[in-house]
């Protein structure tokens, strides 16, 4: 696989990530939202990313 076309679907696996949080944002059933937010996670882990905003994590920490 070329980098450009994995750069692509990364690209779309965080957007398909992005709309899912949007849909859980919307739900009103409390399980759903769950699983959707979940799903959401999952996806922007698996594209490398964390899922977590404003921890980098190239950074290490020093004790």
């Amino acid at each position: 696989m070329s980098a450009a076309s994995e750069s692509g679907r990364t690209q779309q696996t965080r957007a398909r990530a992005q709309d899912l949080e949007q849909a859980a944002e919307r739900a009103t059933d409390p399980a759903e939202r769950q699983r959707l937010k979940d799903r959401a996670r999952q996806l922007k882990e698996h594209a490398g990313g964390t899922g977590k905003p404003g921890i980098d994590p190239t950074v290490s920490f020093r004790r």
